[in-house]
């Protein structure tokens, strides 16, 4: 069973441990690249910003964004502030996040999110941990995807094997770290490819952070996820 307060607290320590890292840049180092093409450290500080808001409105029951490109625009416009500007932006928003989520509310109720994607509200702080785990490592600053918690890397690893399962263009997969093991791809009696690798280059892959490299794949050719 999901446990909201108990993600809502592991939000709030990723979150510190981001803003924690983050403030030993300089207004330099904002601006450059991230591991996310196309987008500088400062693109993913503002996206984790714009992020906290949209699932403001997805407790309160509004859209998650006014658009796509309502988004898109929102990121671009706040991409080039300052380091202090990122920082305060990012610490806000979380808190207005905590602050919605600490209000008595049904947590097992229907939410929407984007693109027409709707799961129990109970999962949104769970969500909004990835958010922050995994953007963390995508500024490039030393937060490796082998730094996470682990209860953390296995319970995203759950989420995307069952969110690439039935997808037809992913090939029956047996994923396993030799401990634990999930199933994903098209359904079939058996697994036609079995992908294994520690726990941080399976999660790595699927998420589209690591090529795959690391991993040993028996049966076929590593399957090529489509973009999350």
């Amino acid at each position: 069973m999901i446990d909201h307060a108990h993600d809502l607290e592991s939000v709030r320590d990723a979150t510190e441990r981001l803003l924690t890292a983050v403030g030993k840049l300089d207004n330099a180092s904002v601006t450059e690249s991230s591991r996310l093409p196309g987008w500088s450290r400062g693109h993913v500080l503002a996206h984790l910003a714009r992020n906290a808001d949209a699932l403001v409105n997805v407790l309160e029951g509004r859209p998650m964004y006014v658009s796509g490109e309502a988004r898109d625009a929102d990121i671009e416009r706040d991409a080039p502030r300052p380091l202090d500007v990122h920082l305060a932006d990012v610490r806000e928003s979380a808190a207005r996040f905590q602050d919605t989520a600490a209000v008595p509310a049904d947590w097992s109720r229907t939410v929407e999110l984007r693109n027409g994607i709707t799961d129990s509200a109970s999962r949104v702080p769970f969500r909004r941990w990835a958010e922050v785990a995994l953007h963390h490592v995508d500024l490039g600053i030393g937060y490796e995807l082998e730094d996470l918690p682990a209860e953390f890397t296995e319970r995203e690893t759950d989420f995307l094997a069952a969110r690439f399962t039935g997808h037809p263009e992913v090939p029956p997969t047996r994923l396993t770290d030799g401990t634990r093991a999930w199933r994903t791809g098209r359904e079939a009696a058996a697994a036609d490819v079995t992908v294994t690798g520690p726990p941080a280059d399976l999660l790595g892959w699927l998420a589209g952070r690591r090529a795959g490299s690391a991993l040993t794949v028996e049966g076929g050719a590593l399957p090529v996820l489509p973009p999350l």
